[in-house]
C-alpha cells in the first residue's frame, strides 16, 4: 500500500530559539550556552509509538518552599506540567493511510524542533530553560535536530485510517515568575508567566487512527 501524505502548515526548519511573546510582557532573552542550543541527530533515542505517554491533564509541580527573608529577589516556578509529543511540523515527517493495511513510513525532509515560550511580564528564556531541565527533565533542550531516515511501519485497523506524526517526546509546562516585597518575608509578587512547550533528546514516530 502506498504511503498517503498530508502537508503541514508551516515552513521546514524551525530557528535555534523560538520565543512567542504575549503582547502585554517583555523578554529578555539570555544567553543560553552553545552546548545547549541544539541536540545533533547522532545524540537523540528513538522511541516509535510511545503508548500513553501524553498526559490528558497538566501535572501538578509543588515548588512551593519556606523562604527566608534573606532569599533571592526574584525567582521561576514552574506550577505544572504533562508529557507532549512536540510534534514536526514540516512536510516529509507527517503521514495518514488507509483505511486498513499497513503504514510504512520514513522521514524525507530534515529540519529542526525548538523550545517556544510565552509569556507576559518580565522573564527570561535562558533561565527558564536552565530551570526546566533541574524542574521537569535534563533531556530538555533548546532545539534537537531531525534527519532524514528513520523508517518505521505500523499496522492499520480494519476500517480505520491511520496517522503518524514524526516529533519529539517532550513536555508543556506553566511557568510563574515571583519577586519579594519589602523585607522579603510576606507574601512575593507575581511579575511574569506563561507557558513552555519543550522539546528533548527523544524522537520518534507518535501514531494514531481515526474513522476517516
Amino acid at each position: 500500500m502506498g504511503i498517503g501524505t498530508r502537508h503541514a502548515s508551516t515552513g521546514a526548519a524551525t530557528a535555534a530559539l523560538l520565543l512567542c511573546f504575549g503582547t502585554a510582557g517583555t523578554a529578555a532573552a539570555e544567553e543560553v550556552p552553545a552546548d545547549d542550543l541544539v541536540v545533533s541527530a547522532d545524540e537523540t533515542t528513538d522511541i516509535n509509538d510511545r503508548q500513553g505517554w501524553e498526559d490528558e491533564t497538566d501535572q501538578p509541580i509543588d515548588e512551593r518552599e519556606t523562604r527566608r527573608c534573606t532569599g533571592p529577589d526574584t525567582w521561576y516556578e514552574f506550577s505544572s506540567k504533562k508529557a507532549y509529543h512536540v510534534p514536526s511540523w514540516w512536510n516529509g515527517t507527517k503521514y495518514k493511510d488507509g483505511p486498513g493495511g499497513t503504514m510504512s513510513v520514513s522521514v524525507t525532509k530534515s529540519g529542526t524542533i525548538a523550545l517556544e515560550i510565552s509569556g507576559s511580564g518580565e522573564w527570561s528564556a535562558g533561565v527558564l530553560l536552565a530551570k526546566a531541565k533541574t524542574t521537569i527533565s535534563a533531556k530538555i533542550t533548546a532545539t534537537v535536530a531531525v534527519t532524514t531516515g528513520h523508517t518505521y511501519t505500523h499496522e492499520i485497523s480494519r476500517n480505520k485510517y491511520g496517522h503518524l506524526q514524526y516529533g519529539s517526546w517532550g513536555y508543556k509546562a506553566s511557568w510563574k515568575r515571583y519577586k519579594s516585597v519589602g523585607n522579603g518575608c510576606g507574601a512575593p509578587r507575581l511579575i511574569g508567566s506563561g507557558t513552555m512547550t519543550a522539546p528533548t533528546k527523544e524522537t520518534g514516530w507518535k501514531y494514531w487512527e481515526t474513522n476517516s
